[in-house]
């Protein structure tokens, strides 16, 4: 990133100034006026900022714009030049946030160590703010199953390109971690990936928050779309956005352009949009409380998260990395599961998947010893699978999607899992019912990917 908007009344200076940077390797934008100055801010965020405090035939002068840019898009440096310099004017400067001021006439190789410098750190900031949002905000792609494979090799599919994603699933399935991991791998990670809460939208303030507001010709207050320009503006769970607003939204992705309340000048689309729904949209539409040309505005590449249940293979996987997150984050006891927990983790109900997994975890750590592993007596009973449960199947949403190759798989491991369980883990008793031999039937836990103990009778992960 190494865009330079260059701002001053003199058209010699800015492109003086253009040409030596651009021998230097930076690529630059110029403006004369503090109107063309805007205008390509909001369109493109720049890298820096070289900025002329005086500005000619302007609304705005260059600590006006100082101020702007400094409140809303913290991270770019601005170097402040002027011809009319005095030291007043230049604490004024850095209190308001510049970088650094210069003052006409200028030495040129003064000028270009400045810039340097100041795109070093705005470079390390940078670097700190992804890496502190990336240990904010892991991204939990953990899995070795068939579904989970599946997935993962959509979304880094869908992570190269800048098409609409709608990501559906249940609560608690990780469907903003998908979006992060999208955002994450893709040509706009480098940019800010900015949450909508569309449950928090109301339909009277939803122009201000979406689209940012102006007043006296200048802007007041960024909306998400502004603030998210470059990168990715992602609603979480569209459905629950008004049905006016649903209007507006879908006039903006048509028309890639929108104007700030009370504002006059258009500005110019830079997102992509991905969207969340633990609702059925279609069923919405039919109701009427969703449109339906927004829905297929938006379902450009639609992604299914699979439910925890659909992947139990994956539980003791999952249940390791949250235990040593907790450890790592919170420091919470250094623990890991026996055997025959990481089984009947897996063989338990989750409504609320990996979230209520994860918080499950987190309690027998808070709750449990501070050393040694973790026993099946230390589970939850009452998120165990019912004896009617037990003896139900279901074809899941999960394995319709798959080969029959690898619909047969998981059935085999879903159905075995589920008998083991039924026989209190007893190997023995399974092999009588499901008509195996017991060495036989431990063959095929092992290439189901469950692998038998050889204490007892019991059966673990």
């Amino acid at each position: 990133m190494n865009d330079i908007l260059i701002v001053d009344d003199e058209r010699d200076i800015r492109e003086l100034i253009s040409d030596i940077l651009i021998d230097e390797g930076y690529s630059t934008r110029l403006a004369g006026t503090s109107e063309s100055a805007m205008r390509q801010i909001n369109e493109k965020r720049p890298s820096m900022l070289i900025l002329d405090i005086w500005l000619k035939d302007s609304s705005m002068d260059g600590i006006d714009i100082l101020k702007y840019v400094k409140a809303n898009y913290t991270d770019v440096p601005v170097v402040i030049i002027s011809g009319h310099g005095n030291i007043e004017i230049a604490v004024a400067a850095i209190k308001q946030g510049a970088f650094d001021f210069i003052e006409k006439p200028f030495n040129l190789d003064q000028l270009i160590v400045v810039i340097r410098r100041a795109m070093e750190v705005s470079s390390l900031r940078l670097e700190n703010a992804v890496l502190k949002n990336q240990y904010r905000e892991p991204l939990n792609l953990n899995g070795q199953s068939t579904v989970f494979k599946l997935l993962k090799g959509k979304l880094d599919k869908v992570s190269k390109s800048n098409g609409r994603v709608l990501i559906t699933g249940a609560y608690g399935s990780g469907k903003e971690t998908a979006a992060r991991y999208i955002h994450a791998h893709s040509n706009r990670s480098e940019a800010p990936m900015i949450v909508v809460n569309c449950g928090a939208i109301n339909a009277d303030s939803a122009d201000a928050a979406l689209f940012g507001t102006e007043k006296n010709n200048k802007v007041s207050k960024l909306g998400f779309f502004e603030k998210a320009q470059g990168g990715v503006l992602f609603f979480d769970e569209i459905a629950d956005l008004p049905l006016l607003t649903q209007s507006k939204l879908l006039r903006v992705l048509i028309d890639q352009n929108y104007n700030r309340l009370d504002g006059k000048e258009q500005v110019k689309l830079d997102v992509r949009i991905i969207s969340t729904t633990s609702q059925n949209l279609k069923k919405e539409i039919e109701a009427g409380t969703f449109r339906e040309e927004l829905y297929h505005r938006l379902n450009v590449v639609p992604i299914l998260i699979p439910s925890l249940e659909d992947r139990r293979e994956d539980i003791p996987l999952l249940a390791e990395y949250f235990l040593m997150e907790f450890n790592k984050k919170l420091n919470l006891p250094k623990r890991s599961l026996t055997k025959e927990a990481a089984t009947a983790l897996q063989n338990m109900i989750w409504p609320g998947n990996i979230r209520q997994l994860k918080n499950i975890i987190e309690r027998i750590l808070i709750m449990g010893p501070h050393h040694g592993l973790i026993e099946l007596e230390e589970l939850p009973k009452n998120e165990s699978r019912s004896q009617n449960d037990d003896t139900k199947f279901l074809l899941s949403d999960g394995i319709t999607t798959l080969p029959l190759r690898d619909a047969r798989e998981l059935f085999e491991r879903e159905y075995l899992l589920t008998q083991i369980n039924k026989f209190g883990g007893n190997i023995s008793r399974t092999a009588k019912f499901v008509g195996m031999e017991r060495s036989a039937l431990h063959r095929k836990l092992k290439s189901l990917g469950v692998v038998s103990a050889n204490r007892g009778n019991t059966l673990s992960p």
